[in-house]
């Protein structure tokens, strides 16, 4: 029994190793690990790229009137907005003292990028610091076919090349007050060149004249022409050559200079006489008004057509910009002068300052100008376009602004009586003698009883003096 009992153990011991080798293996116990902690790549990032900043000088010419000052600074948002590689900045300095701002930038080291509008005068002020954009209108291939040719010659200089290229274009008329017209009962002015006045006689400067005296009124509603009037006491004029300097003036009996074809200075005859006849008007006849005059409020502290008192002015196309108080104007021919008419003529255009360091970026900001921004700016300046798919939308956009109906094709027609040479043409040591000749302008506007033809001597050789400094 037991040795049975034994064997029955050893079997079941047998067995139980046997099913232990065929059953499943034990899952070891493995210590827990953390997942490995993953750090972040980070990827560095490029910072924008600087922007190329474009300085845009305003000044010389138009654009120092609150509506200007708008249009521009809205120009510049919109530009900026339109691309990242360039900031376009706005510099808007008073007339007045724009040249010798930029001059004092200039001689720092500081200039502007971009300048303009800016005028032949302008030009003539900084003559040879312009760059010449013809290598750049090859290069980027800019089309310039839409632009008025005779613009695109106007603005290559000789040995400077194309300085820059053409924006607005400001012809020169007469406007007329037609209220003060029909309050004196008389026949309003011709608006065709070579067209008779209503009654029959030539219009001259000898009839301008003529109507100018029976349209300025004193106090007591005696016209210039009563022995009972009196010049102290001038309440209505009849014509002021409006906001224009001695050439600009004179240039109405002509085109001229005041340096000859030698270079020296001097006063040509046609011009001569027209300082006379300004003179007479001013001092004798008075039917313009004086300095003293000019600058009082009954002309508006300046703006003398715009105050609404004087019938007859001479300017330019860009006057439109400030003629907001008379409500009723409008435009006639210039009058001729021994059978001439001489319709003075100022163009302006954007330039790029040969020292500028980023020319295709002012270049960039120069065709932005002229192309997209034009329609806008061309409006507030007053200026007819010269890239000519403009023109229509430009005197339709005037029209709405000066809904009585102004006859626009005067001004169109004037450009066909230009003065050549210009009334703002270049002169020996410019800008001394551009302050000279305004010196005399203020000698001959705010002194009566002056030996006249003595003045324009002493002009004359004063003149030459500051000419020969130059040489």
């Amino acid at each position: 029994m037991r040795k049975s009992v034994l064997s029955l153990i050893g079997l079941l011991v047998v067995l139980s190793l046997v099913l232990a080798a065929c059953g499943p293996a034990a899952t070891p116990t493995e210590a827990p690990t953390e997942a490995p902690t993953e750090v972040p790549t980070e990827v560095p990032t490029e910072a924008p790229p600087e922007k190329v900043q474009i300085r845009w000088f305003i000044g010389l010419g138009t654009g120092g009137n609150p509506e200007q000052i708008e249009a521009q600074e809205n120009v510049v948002a919109a530009f900026n907005a339109s691309q990242d590689s360039i900031e376009l900045v706005l510099e808007i300095v008073d007339n007045d003292i724009a040249y010798d701002t930029l001059k004092t930038q200039i001689a720092a080291g500081n200039p502007p990028d971009i300048v303009g509008p800016v005028g032949v005068r302008g030009i003539n002020e900084f003559k040879g610091m312009w760059l010449d954009v013809e290598p750049l209108v090859k290069s980027t291939g800019y089309d310039i076919s839409d632009f008025d040719p005779a613009q695109v010659e106007f603005w290559r200089v000789a040995g400077e090349g194309l300085i820059g290229l053409p924006f607005g274009v400001y012809p020169s008329f007469i406007y007329y007050n037609r209220d003060l017209f029909d309050e004196a009962g008389l026949d309003y002015l011709p608006h065709k060149y070579g067209e008779a006045y209503a009654d029959g006689d030539p219009w001259t400067i000898e009839k301008l004249e003529e109507l100018a005296m029976k349209l300025t009124v004193d106090a007591n509603g005696n016209d210039a022409n009563s022995p009972d009037f009196d010049p102290e006491n001038i309440v209505q004029f009849g014509f002021h050559p409006q906001w224009t300097d001695p050439r600009g003036q004179a240039a109405m009996f002509g085109a001229g200079n005041f340096v000859d074809a030698d270079g020296n200075a001097y006063c040509p005859d046609h011009w001569r006489e027209a300082f006379h006849w300004y003179y007479e008007g001013m001092w004798e006849k008075y039917f313009m008004p004086n300095q003293a005059y000019q600058d009082s409020d009954l002309l508006a502290a300046g703006n003398p057509f715009d105050s609404g008192n004087v019938a007859i002015a001479h300017c330019h196309l860009w006057y439109t910009c400030c003629n907001t108080n008379v409500p009723n104007w409008d435009m006639a021919a210039v009058p001729s002068y021994n059978g001439q008419v001489t319709a003075k003529l100022h163009s302006d255009d954007f330039v790029i300052m040969k020292s500028t360091e980023h020319p295709e970026e002012a270049f960039e900001v120069l065709t932005y100008l002229v192309g997209e921004a034009a329609p806008d700016l061309l409006l507030v300046y007053g200026a007819m376009p010269a890239r000519m798919s403009l023109q229509a939308d430009f005197f339709a956009g005037l029209e709405e602004k000066y809904p009585q109906g102004v006859d626009w094709q005067v001004a169109i027609d004037s450009l066909s009586y230009p003065d050549n040479p210009n009334h703002e043409a270049y002169m020996p040591n410019f800008s001394k003698a551009d302050d000279l000749v305004k010196a005399f302008q203020s000698k001959y506007q705010g002194e009566g009883g002056l030996d006249l033809d003595a003045e324009i001597d002493t002009f004359v050789s004063e003149l030459q003096a500051i000419f020969e400094e130059a040489e």
